[in-house]
């Protein structure tokens, strides 16, 4: 397929995340993918695009991602979603654009503790260096810098801050004060999650670019039990990323490597 034809893929677990994206897409159309995904094809803002729902956790991620990359061939995938703070920095509502992704629950458990480790290797097994996955550093970039000046919805009497950071991925929702606080002082991560981390690894296999961008929707049981803040502030969240996402749409469009 000639790059000209090649679409942007707009990816999210759940139908909350999609939602505004998918209704601001002209002339939409529903596509068939294996597994039973949810997925569209159309315009947005004058440009091609695939979008398509995972459901939670890195093996639905997985599969749908590597769908996409099979039968349609995209440019560049996005993630665009919710995801809970890490950072005691951030607030609910900020969004979050990950310059480095590492599954936080993948490595070798010992009696001390789990040691995380690349997904896909062991230390004593094909070893490597590596820990997590980083988008194109230009992309990164042009990204980052397009983002001065946008205006996000608040919750609160602060206006929600865009910047760029570490994300975890994991199967399993944070609802913890002291796994948050855990997180945070190990990795230094702004945002914990459970699917970014699965798409990249596929993209890298595949040599897709992704991006993964998160606003967040509550702060992984700081605040109060994170179901119940979760579930307030889904929409406003998701609104937050998927407005992200369309103010990048014309440098992540041009300049997709």
């Amino acid at each position: 397929m000639s790059r000209s034809a090649q679409p942007l893929a707009i990816v999210s677990a759940l139908p909350q995340e999609l939602e505004l994206l998918r209704e601001a897409t002209q002339d939409r159309r529903g596509l068939k993918l294996a597994g039973g995904f949810r997925a569209w094809r159309g315009v947005l803002d004058g440009r091609e695009v695939v979008l398509a729902e995972s459901g939670i956790g890195k093996v639905a991620m997985a599969m749908l991602a590597t769908e996409l990359i099979l039968r349609h061939e995209p440019r560049l995938i996005v993630f665009t979603g919710v995801a809970g703070g890490l950072d005691p920095a951030l607030h609910i509502g900020d969004a979050v654009i990950a310059r480095r992704l590492i599954q936080h629950d993948a490595g070798l458990l010992q009696p001390d503790g789990l040691q995380v480790y690349q997904a896909g290797h062991l230390p004593f097994f094909n070893p490597t260096d590596e820990l997590g996955f980083e988008p194109p550093e230009d992309l990164l970039g042009r990204a980052i810098k397009s983002m001065r000046g946008v205006d996000l919805q608040p919750v609160s009497d602060r206006p929600p801050q865009v910047g760029a950071g570490l994300v975890l991925t994991g199967d399993v929702f944070v609802n913890s004060p002291e796994m948050r606080r855990q997180l945070f002082a190990r990795f230094g991560a702004q945002a914990v999650e459970m699917e970014g981390a699965a798409l990249a690894q596929v993209a890298h296999h595949f040599d897709v670019p992704t991006l993964v961008i998160r606003a967040l929707s509550d702060l992984a049981g700081e605040e109060a039990p994170s179901p119940g803040v979760f579930h307030h502030f889904l929409d406003v969240a998701s609104a937050n990323s998927a407005h992200v996402v369309r103010h990048l749409l014309p440098v992540l469009w041009e300049n997709a490597p």
